[in-house]
């Protein structure tokens, strides 16, 4: 039994499998391939070089009596046959959205991957997001031009913010008229859902083309996978500015460090940036809201923690607290070209109200330091945990395009490598759950309160 529409399989030991599209759903008679990983001396020593074509990964490890049936995703790897011959590939890879740390490794893996693993030499390069499939130039990719990218931050190939505004019948003409027949796109949610949009018109035109995206997000915000690329070093490299606040506020009276830490919606890099450190007294994140004001407030907590330990480190992510800022300072319908909306800098705004309530209205002295290491964060180069994991998402992203899988994300998923259909990427933003255990490890390693709500004035 299956669901057409979003090709959801129930499987003979009862799971439910999310599958994801394939060529041959919408191209009959398509013609495979031995797959030349069977040659290839790096297989050589690999008991079996292919994934079996059955195997699926279970979306949760813990599953209670009660769960409904369990979801699982196809598995990823090499599969015995292909769909393409290698002479035949002309590939390209595009990159969208705001920087992260990782992206010219994944551009590296791929087009070495293709190189070295199938043989293709014909990988192209798209400059500066969706639009330069129809408005700017490309670069030629080969393992020469992209050795040492994955050194540095940002992307070789340059980006633009944005799925709106992209003419997508204008893209899928390029992909066409080009003749390329393997797409890879790194990009966030929005990126995403446009490549879902591509994918869906080139299936309208029934093109042997495969659509394959590579979630990207240094806020950690996308569902279903167990992170996004690009997280660890984001969080490593928090400890930084976080370290900083903690020498600047010791090293005062009454010190206080603030830190903001990029988080629109989800507060996973606040989250575990404060875990990590352990010079953290109160971590605020979009998910659990506080208040200032009042038995139980942020700044009775702040009180407390000075006459303590004379000093206190905050973080914020970028997307706590807007419900605190006044109407009028954020009554504002601005967007990005993303369409998100334009938060004001909930970190100054702290910043000011601790300062006014401490010298104002407590007439206490203290000494403030902001930090916003924002940029600093995402542009760095990806340090070695995260450049394994770019490895091993190009490498699946490669062998499941070979294999002629289409109109998938490729991540990881309980610690194995799965093919996910866009829609499940697309479908929410994965936040903290703050009555969960990793949030309540955090409120135990701060000893702040949680400010479910305000405590009672009686």
């Amino acid at each position: 039994m299956s669901n057409s529409e979003h090709n959801i399989i129930t499987g003979n030991a009862g799971y439910v499998l999310e599958d994801v599209p394939h060529l041959s759903n919408y191209i009959p008679h398509l013609t495979t391939y031995r797959n030349p990983l069977q040659d290839n001396p790096s297989y050589s020593v690999v008991e079996e070089h292919s994934v079996d074509v059955d195997d699926t990964i279970a979306q949760k490890v813990v599953v209670h009596k009660n769960s409904p049936r369990e979801t699982h995703f196809r598995r990823a790897g090499p599969r015995q046959k292909v769909y393409f011959e290698s002479e035949d590939v002309y590939a390209c890879i595009v990159t969208c959205g705001g920087l992260c740390p990782g992206v010219n490794t994944v551009i590296r893996e791929i087009v070495c991957g293709l190189y070295h693993m199938y043989g293709v030499h014909k990988v192209l390069g798209i400059e500066e997001g969706y639009s330069g499939f129809y408005s700017r130039n490309t670069i030629p990719l080969t393992p020469k031009v992209v050795n040492d990218i994955h050194k540095r931050g940002g992307t070789i190939l340059g980006t633009s913010q944005g799925e709106g505004g992209n003419d997508t019948l204008k893209i899928v003409d390029s992909i066409q008229h080009r003749g390329i027949n393997q797409v890879y796109i790194l990009g966030g949610d929005g990126t995403q859902r446009g490549a879902s949009v591509i994918f869906e018109e080139i299936r309208k035109r029934g093109l042997k083309v495969s659509v394959v995206g590579i979630p990207e997000s240094v806020d950690n915000d996308i569902p279903v996978i167990d992170k996004s690329f690009g997280f660890d070093t984001a969080v490593e490299e928090a400890q930084r500015a976080i370290n900083a606040a903690h020498v600047e506020a010791e090293s005062t009276e009454n010190g206080i460090g603030i830190v903001k830490l990029m988080g629109r919606h989800s507060g996973f890099i606040s989250m575990y940036a404060t875990l990590a450190s352990r010079d953290v007294d109160c971590c605020l994140i979009p998910e659990s809201p506080f208040y200032l004001d009042g038995p139980g407030g942020l700044f009775e907590f702040i009180r407390k923690r000075l006459a303590e330990n004379g000093h206190m480190v905050i973080v914020i992510a970028e997307g706590a607290g807007h419900e605190l800022i006044s109407e009028s300072l954020s009554a504002t319908n601005k967007q990005d070209a993303s369409g998100n909306k334009l938060f004001l800098d909930v970190g100054l705004w702290l910043s000011q109200k601790i300062k006014d309530h401490f010298t104002k209205s407590r007439k206490m002295d203290i000494t403030l330091k902001y930090i916003d290491p924002t940029y600093m964060i995402r542009a760095v180069p990806s340090i070695a945990s995260d450049n394994v994991y770019c490895t091993l998402l190009a490498q699946s992203a490669v062998h499941g395009a070979m294999a002629g899988y289409t109109g998938f994300a490729a991540g990881a998923v309980n610690g194995k490598h799965a093919y996910i259909p866009f829609y499940r990427i697309n479908e929410i933003e994965k936040k903290v759950v703050i009555t969960d255990r990793m949030w309540a490890r955090l409120l135990s390693s701060t000893n702040q309160p949680s400010f479910l709500k305000p405590l009672s004035s009686h």
